[in-house]
């Protein structure tokens, strides 16, 4: 049986909660009152997923403390309520009938990642019903539902864009690269980032010499690292889950296989439980990013919701660090929120309108939708890991162990290669 979570407490949490509200809200913001906004989700809190979905829900824990201490939506407080999907693809239908048929959310927003946002997307489009997503990579090119929204700076050709800064880069090497291996987990994102890279790949004349998915259940990387090594590619893209990332560093570093350039789009290493687990094995692999807190992309508002996540993040058992997912579990939600407080209207046509012609400042900067929903712009960043001696959190603070190498507006350290360089 499905239990949701809500943001109530016992009453003694609730008054103390509810004085520190009156001491601290600002004078002139009306504490709000009557029915809650309800806004409902599925999210990863358990399985492979939950280091990426936990952090997103404190993010969204405080965007809706935020909303509501400067006196909520409409004049009306908003409630999260949410299920845990397990990392499952199989819970997500279940949950979004349940949250619109039994709980009467007025929204529903996506859970974290492609393979959970996708199977509600045939629910949504039914009830016709906003749909605000988290992580969805090309979620919306075969549903082309004019109520889709996507929270992923991959603009309106999101595919190729995780490995674009790669293909860049390598290719401005001397000599350039002429060959590539790619290798993909048999899952929703693993199919479309693959695809992309693939398309990237013949884009850029390059020939490709190995070329497979590999299952989801995979344990042991061993045999796929070794048979990419035999056919002795320049490049090597892996588009993988975080467990299949781990798998995939581990067996690369054990076997001594020295690509000149790898990485690509790799979940997973974006998250310090999964940075402070492989540590110096890092060193040199070249992956795709969406945010880190380099001087360059301190947006409005970003810098302060990374203090309070980070002064609670020890107490929700989250990431410590919060580079990753927070910044865009807010922002989709300051999209949602913006929106209903502009248009005063709950209505999903109304409001879908509006998202779609309406440039948004949040906390990831100005955010513009386009086809399909996408970023009209993207905003994909490619980062090389350098220099790390360590495994502890501090280690990962100090971004000069992450670099960013492109796009160049953002840039903030030089590529080493070939890869080899970067173990010396």
């Amino acid at each position: 049986m499905l239990t949701p979570h809500t943001r109530r407490g016992s009453l003694p949490c609730i008054f103390a909660a509810a004085l520190a509200f009156l001491l601290a809200k600002p004078a002139d913001a009306q504490a709000p009152s009557g029915e809650p906004i309800k806004i409902g989700f599925g999210m990863a809190m358990t399985g492979p997923l939950a280091a990426n979905g936990k952090m997103s829900l404190l993010a969204m824990k405080i965007w809706e403390e935020d909303v509501n201490a400067k006196g909520g939506l409409l004049g009306r407080p908003v409630k999260l309520i949410y299920y845990d999907d397990q990392s499952n693809p199989g819970t997500v239908p279940g949950i979004y009938t349940k949250l619109l048929d039994v709980d009467k959310v007025d929204f529903a927003v996506s859970p974290y990642a492609s393979t959970q946002i996708a199977p509600a997307m045939p629910i949504m489009i039914q009830k016709k019903r906003l749909y605000l997503s988290l992580f969805g990579t090309g979620i919306n090119d075969e549903f082309n539902y004019d109520r889709y929204f996507s929270m992923l700076p991959t603009g309106t050709n999101p595919k190729p864009s995780f490995t674009t800064g790669f293909f860049k880069l390598a290719l401005e090497q001397n000599p350039k690269p002429q060959s590539i291996a790619l290798a993909a987990a048999d899952a929703e994102f693993g199919r479309n980032a693959c695809e992309g890279a693939r398309e990237n790949s013949k884009t850029a004349g390059l020939r490709i010499v190995y070329d497979k998915n590999y299952p989801p259940t995979t344990a042991d990387f061993a045999p796929i690292v070794r048979a990419v090594q035999a056919t002795n590619p320049d490049l090597f893209v892996i588009c993988s889950y975080p467990l299949d990332t781990v798998g995939m560093v581990k067996a690369m570093n054990e076997i001594g296989f020295k690509p000149k350039m790898w990485g690509g789009a790799m979940v997973g290493l974006q998250a310090t439980t999964f940075k402070t687990q492989l540590g110096p094995l890092l060193n040199g692999i070249v992956n795709y990013e969406t945010w880190i807190p380099a001087p360059t992309m301190q947006f409005p508002g970003s810098m302060e919701l990374l203090k309070k996540y980070q002064a609670r993040a020890a107490a929700e058992g989250v990431d410590p660090l919060g580079y990753y997912m927070p910044v865009w579990a807010y922002a989709y939600l300051q999209v949602l929120g913006d929106a209903v407080a502009a248009t005063k209207s709950l209505d999903d046509e109304k409001l879908a309108n509006y998202i779609r012609t309406t440039t948004f400042k949040t906390v990831v900067g100005d955010v513009k939708f386009g086809a399909k929903g996408e970023w009209a712009e993207q905003r994909m960043l490619l980062i090389q890991f350098q220099n790390i001696k360590g495994s502890s959190v501090e280690d990962f603070r100090d971004l000069s162990t992450e670099v960013i190498l492109y796009p160049p507006q953002y840039k903030s350290g030089n590529l080493i290669y070939p890869y080899e360089k970067s173990k010396q």
